[in-house]
């Protein structure tokens, strides 16, 4: 007799995996659990999603990836007698409970109650407590998701299509990443317009009676107190130093007073990001996908939130855990208690802090490396913020010069007792010179004589504001309350993926892109990227999912402001923005020149004018007597890369000596390159390397250049070419498909056979696939018995069978996935691998192919020609 499968009466839906199985193990057998894997819907990607004219009314649609799960969750859902809802306990969780339920009464699958519950963190304690406490869906919740899914999408599909057909190059621009880079713009602009001012300090080395060194800077000199441009010039430096070198010195004044530190806050979404910017150079988006990994398996609480307040078993938790491991006096007479700053209240939850604080650092080893470390962070900062204060001695020391050339200042602290610091001190952001006042000083009393040993002069320069780190941007956003921190992730990861800005030095600085459509949207649409309108908009959405504001009427008052400016720059014509555009960014692309010259005067022809033009690849600055003067450069301020030559562009170099073509040296949107042959013959160009000086591109060089890329010979191993070049990335090796780097140019055209056989080797070595070690053997695939590996690869995690590989989908934590779940994926990948292999044809096919639509489209022709006289003879009779 066939025993029919047991339903659980109550069906629960979270979001991942990874939080099901945790659940799973804190409910009975009533309960079963299943995961979403996120948002099942979305607005499908086309216009009409969002009517303005039907009230604003919104189609969803389920998203293909996630279907098989929602059959699965609807059949167990008609078969539940309760359905529970326990997605997180924020506006996203909410609305992807609110999804789930309006797709499943669509189809008929909910059970008799349906329930929602939250929790901050998950224990079987708060999992039991949160069962036994449901409620309904929060309907302003929803909504304010609703009104901000409505703003981000009538944003971006209004106002791409103007940036496509008015901007080249530009790829969408979105309601706070704008912002965003606005930010990351004008603080690149701050950098350039800055200009340097020298100044110079000098310090005195002394030692005390007892022998002991210190350092005191020099802070009055011949009578006249110093500011910081005093010292404008070495020989005023000199000067100075050589007083303070002859005098003779006492102790005028010591001050000494206690300061005191009191620890910061546990963490929030944003200060978690900026921390761990700091800290562990990790990005927004890796922080909370850690996060999100260690709040799933139960060792932190939620990760989205704004609030600093913690509950008050964990406060009476932490004091126990501070006085256990270091004594009461590092425990405070009464619990800290901090406030939220938040100005939504529903999203204001308890702050990140361990889940259980006497699980220390050491006792989570075996946790993955960067859940380990982030795990570590939080810990610290969460028993830090319930230690007792710092208490400090802050020595100011004052010593005067007998004779009254000069006074120097010596600062210093001592640590009386460490108090937090003991455990955790925050990092600095874009710290600068070093504080005289970390450092510490020996007992020096009042009315004792140092000696002076040395004495220096250093020279400084006054240096530009930083630009943007993760950290710093995230900070900025916060303050200015433009979006949430929940959002800011991938925001600054939309950013970095559309090319509107780059890293350096884990910096942000913008590309050309995202200056020129920061420039447009300042132009055009200034309002929408101003801060504090951005900043209000975000206050009407917290309104909304307080209760305070109808999230219809917020989007109709923005509309009916929005949509109208769109239409008017749409009418616009390119040539009109280009002119706009020109007009507007004249300060930054022609600058005033110191010796009152024309900025905008070509430098290649007698009366040609510099002028904004917009091109397929992007814009540049050419000449007004194009095609005439073919002179351009980079969009861009003046003063790049081969400016200094700019005038005498195009320059011939010489004859090349195989042809006696001429060979010039030109400037281009993309920067100086050589050519070899006459414009009209679309001839061979090779772009001037970074590392090579422009004085130091002659025929000689521009002709080695042209030649790329180079044969060295044949490999001894498999007798086919190694050649070497120059690419995007710069110049490398390349062998049989392989690649190896190499350092410079002049590597190009020096490395020798032995050489390039080493360096293709060490690259094997080092990027082969050979070498790749699974990140974990799944097991047997259960159909046809091959070996599932989970790999790491350049862009992400993979399953594998040794035959076809699968990404793992966005939602997808590596850590909880199951065999069966990577048996799935490479099913699915493997299904739609034919259907791709179906539109390569064969070069024959193609060949026949194209001759069968050549005479398809003639006998069209005929037949279109045949038919004309009739159709318009008829057309006659109709008049």
């Amino acid at each position: 007799m066939r025993r029919e499968p047991i339903i659980a009466s109550n069906l629960v839906i979270v979001e991942s995996p990874a939080k099901a199985k945790t659940i799973n193990k804190y409910l009975g057998s009533d309960y079963e659990v299943l995961a979403s894997y996120g948002h099942v819907r979305d607005l499908p990607p086309k216009d009409g999603s969002v009517d303005p004219d039907a009230d604003f009314a919104m189609k969803w649609q389920v998203q293909s990836d996630r279907s098989k799960q929602l059959k699965e969750i609807a059949e167990k859902a008609k078969k539940a007698g309760t359905l529970i809802l326990a997605t997180d306990p924020d506006r996203e969780g909410e609305a992807i409970s609110w999804h789930l339920y309006e797709h499943l009464k669509s189809k008929k699958a909910l059970p008799e109650r349906v329930q929602r519950v939250t929790f901050n963190q998950i224990t079987k304690n708060a999992v039991s407590a949160a069962m036994a406490a449901p409620r309904d869906l929060d309907g302003p919740l929803v909504e304010a998701y609703l009104a901000r899914r409505a703003l981000d999408y009538l944003v971006g599909f209004t106002l791409s299509p103007v940036l496509w057909r008015k901007l080249p190059g530009a790829k969408s621009a979105g309601r706070v990443q704008s912002v965003a880079l606005r930010l990351i713009t004008e603080r690149e602009r701050e950098i350039e317009a800055f200009r340097a001012q020298e100044y110079w300090t000098v310090k005195g080395q002394f030692e005390t009676e007892k022998g002991q060194g210190f350092e005191a800077r020099l802070v009055r000199w011949q009578g006249k107190q110093l500011d910081k441009f005093t010292l404008s010039k070495a020989a005023l430096a000199a000067e100075a130093k050589a007083d303070v070198l002859a005098g003779e010195y006492q102790v005028a004044a010591v001050e000494t007073k206690p300061v005191t530190r009191n620890p910061y806050p546990p963490f929030t979404t944003s200060t978690l990001q900026q921390e761990a910017s700091r800290k562990l150079g990790i990005s927004a988006s890796d922080t909370m996908r850690t996060a999100q990994a260690l709040y799933e398996a139960g060792y932190i609480t939620y990760m989205r939130t704004d609030g600093v307040e913690m509950a008050g078993e964990a406060i009476a938790e932490a004091r126990a855990v501070i006085k256990d491991r270091y004594s009461e006096r590092h425990v405070p007479a009464s619990p800290r208690v901090y406030k939220s700053k938040a100005k939504n209240a529903q999203e204001a939850h308890e702050a990140i802090r361990p889940v259980n604080l006497t699980k220390g650092p050491e006792q989570v080893a075996s946790l993955p490396d960067a859940q380990r470390r982030l795990y570590d962070l939080v810990w610290k900062r969460t028993l830090a913020s319930q230690m007792a204060s710092a208490k400090l001695d802050r020595t100011t020391v004052l010593l005067q010069d007998k004779h009254g050339r000069a006074e120097l200042r010596a600062s210093g602290q001592v640590t009386v007792f460490p108090g937090f610091l003991a455990l955790y001190q925050e990092t600095r952001d874009d710290s600068g010179e070093e504080d005289e006042d970390d450092r510490s000083l020996p007992k020096i009393d009042k009315g004792s004589s140092p000696a002076i040993k040395d004495a220096s002069a250093d020279q400084h320069f006054t240096q530009p504001p930083p630009r943007y780190s993760e950290a710093s941007l995230v900070k900025q956003l916060e303050e200015l309350g433009i979006g949430r921190p929940s959002t800011y992730a991938s925001i600054l990861q939309v950013l970095k993926d559309r090319d509107y800005v780059v890293l350096e030095q884990k910096r942000f600085k913008p590309e050309e892109k995202g200056r020129l459509l920061t420039a447009f949207l300042e132009r055009f649409f200034e309002r929408y990227v101003e801060y504090d309108f951005t900043a209000g908009l975000e206050g009407q959405l917290d309104e909304i999912s307080a209760g305070d504001a109808e999230y219809k009427a917020v989007l109709r008052a923005f509309w009916q402001d929005f949509f109208p400016k769109t239409q008017e720059i749409m009418e616009l014509k390119p040539s009109e923005v280009t002119e706009a555009l020109d007009e507007f960014l004249e300060p930054f692309l022609f600058p005033e020149k110191e010796d009152g010259s024309d900025p905008r005067a070509c430098p290649s022809c007698e009366n040609g004018r510099l002028a904004l033009r917009g091109g397929k690849f992007g814009p540049f600055i050419a000449c007004s007597n194009y095609p005439d003067c073919k002179y351009t450069r980079p969009y861009g301020k003046e003063g790049g890369e081969g400016d200094e030559v700019a005038g005498e562009l195009p320059k011939t170099l010489g004859a090349h000596p195989e042809d006696g073509e001429p060979v010039s040296l030109r400037s281009g949107r993309f920067g100086l390159f050589v050519q070899h042959g006459e414009e009209d013959k679309k001839p061979p160009r090779a772009s001037i390397p970074r590392d090579i000086d422009v004085a130091d591109v002659d025929l000689a060089m521009a002709v080695k250049l042209l030649s790329l890329p180079r044969i060295i010979g044949q490999h001894p191993e498999t007798g086919k070419d190694i050649e070497a070049s120059i690419g995007r990335y710069g110049p490398y090796l390349r062998h049989d498909g392989k690649y190896a780097r190499l350092t410079s140019t002049a590597e190009v055209f020096e490395t020798g056979m032995n050489a390039a056989v080493v360096k293709l080797a060490e690259a094997a070595e080092k990027g082969g696939r050979k070498k790749a070690e699974p990140l974990k053997i799944m097991g047997a695939h259960p159909v046809s018995g091959e070996e599932i590996r989970l790999m790491e690869g350049r862009y992400g995690p993979y399953v594998t069978d040794g035959t076809t590989n699968a990404s793992l989908k966005k939602d997808m934590d590596q850590d909880a996935l199951t065999l069966e779940q990577a048996a799935t994926l490479i099913d699915e990948r493997a299904a739609k691998a034919p259907a791709k292999k179906k539109r390569k044809a064969p070069a024959k096919k193609k060949a026949a192919t194209k001759k069968t639509a050549a005479k398809k489209t003639v006998a069209k022709g005929a037949a279109a020609k045949k038919t004309a006289p009739k159709k318009k003879a008829a057309a006659k009779t109709a008049g």
